[in-house]
């Protein structure tokens, strides 16, 4: 029973892969790759690509796989600066019944459409949300736009980092407009 885990592993990525995901192994090593993963329709995140790192520890799939965005995203529930993902589903309540398929076609579509501001790993993008879901959802869509298009998803968050500081006196002051007159989408559209 002992090759029944790297079975599994191999199992799971196979099916990422057939699933029209696309996959960057990177290595010969079944245990670190790159997912590119699409924004979920209907969001403030829709049209953004990221791509997501997954490390597979020895003992998947008994215990979960990490799971970190690499190019920068804008959620309560996402480290912005190291692409770190809170959620329980994935760090607190994984189970061999799930598979690296439910991460990418559930959970992490999951987290995009329902964040969870009072469990927040970004305390800007949790406070913002509670406070005022509009701006929120216009700086996701500005996140996107600079971020997660095809062209900058290619970046890590660290890369990305010198541009958001040249960047912030010009959003700033673009989120100074009153936009009362704009008409209002509802958050996830």
């Amino acid at each position: 029973m002992s090759g029944s885990p790297n079975r599994r592993r191999e199992v799971d990525v196979m099916k990422l892969i057939t699933s029209n995901y696309e996959v960057n192994m990177g290595t010969d090593s079944l245990n670190e790759f790159i997912v590119k993963f699409p924004g979920p329709k209907d969001c403030a995140y829709e049209g953004g690509t990221w791509r997501v790192r997954v490390e597979l520890p020895p003992n998947y799939p008994y215990k979960s796989p990490s799971i970190g965005f690499l190019n920068r995203i804008f959620h309560p529930n996402v480290d912005e600066q190291s692409g770190s993902v809170c959620l329980d589903v994935i760090n607190q309540r994984w189970s061999p019944m799930f598979d690296l398929l439910n991460v990418f076609e559930t959970f992490l579509p999951q987290l995009l459409l329902y964040p969870n501001p009072t469990d927040p790993l970004n305390g800007e993008a949790a406070s913002l949300l509670l406070r005022e879901p509009e701006k929120f959802k216009d700086k996701v869509k500005d996140y996107v736009k600079r971020f997660a298009t095809e062209n900058n998803s290619l970046k890590t968050s660290k890369e990305t980092n010198n541009d958001d500081d040249e960047d912030d006196d010009e959003n700033d002051n673009a989120n100074d407009i009153d936009d009362d007159d704009d008409e209002v989408d509802g958050f996830f559209a």
